[in-house]
């Protein structure tokens, strides 16, 4: 079985301005594909999951998230990272989408994403690590047994036995040090 980490987005990979539409405001934060590579040769998947609700929200179209996540891996492939797979759930339960869905099973905290992505890549969850900068990516990662991996400057309310680390480098170095 493998072994990934499963990471957020905004706030995690690049900084969170809010809803990014346009490709061109769209940047990782220093370090970030350099921790990816290091994950990678410890031989982790790399898998990002991301609430995307605005597209539900009318504000970003599947076209703009696909130009926008291909940035990404350009940005992460100038280091040599890639992300194996990308996940993403568009719903806002005050929102519903043209399907009229609003609630779901993929929206963070909910476990659909990381779900999917066990049965579609055989991860072992016992052996894989979310990294994530709200609660809802702690949430995640405990309803489905992956180790949570919070990226803040002090640990969250409610939180506090859960592994904080300022950025992904730091989160990176803690998961190699465990991973031994």
């Amino acid at each position: 079985m493998q072994k990934a980490i499963f990471l957020d987005r905004d706030g995690t990979l690049n900084p969170d301005p809010g809803y990014i539409s346009n490709p061109d405001d769209f940047n990782i934060f220093p370090g970030v594909a350099e921790a990816l590579v290091r994950l990678q040769q410890a031989g982790f998947m790399l898998i990002l999951i991301t609430n995307q609700s605005g597209i539900s929200r009318g504000l970003i179209s599947t076209a703009q998230l696909d130009k926008i996540h291909a940035k990404l891996q350009s940005q992460l492939a100038i280091s040599g990272a890639r992300l194996d797979a990308i996940y993403y759930c568009p719903h806002h339960p005050d929102f519903p989408d043209h399907a009229g869905i609003s609630t779901c099973n993929c929206r963070k905290p909910a476990p659909g994403m990381i779900l999917q992505a066990v049965r579609e890549h055989n991860i072992s969850v016992e052996k894989s690590f979310m990294i994530g900068d709200r609660s809802s990516d702690i949430k995640i990662g405990l309803a489905t047994g992956v180790t949570p991996v919070f990226i803040g400057s002090k640990p969250l309310a409610g939180f506090e036995t859960i592994t904080t680390r300022p950025n992904l480098a730091a989160a990176a170095d803690w998961i190699l040090k465990q991973n031994k």
